[in-house]
């Protein structure tokens, strides 16, 4: 089977294609409106499920900020 997945300019997938990605695109948009709305990392991390840490990531742009340069086929190992 076949899918496509958004990648970076090195050809590593991004945002909810990512292999380890727990929270999908829009996930993460609703998280980050939350927190503009002034819920604190505690909150959300329980909301979403992940840790504080993760949340406080996501929210400093240190994970999960990339755009995706261009978007590939895979092959997805069959189940």
């Amino acid at each position: 089977m076949k899918t496509v997945v958004a990648v970076n300019e090195n050809g590593a997938r991004v945002g909810d294609s990512h292999l380890q990605a727990r929270l999908t695109n829009g996930e993460v948009d609703l998280l980050l409106r939350l927190h503009e709305d002034g819920w604190g990392y505690r909150r959300l991390a329980e909301k979403f499920g992940i840790s504080k840490s993760g949340v406080r990531r996501i929210c400093k742009g240190e994970t999960r900020c990339q755009t995706p340069a261009r978007f590939k086929e895979v092959h997805l190992p069959n189940d």
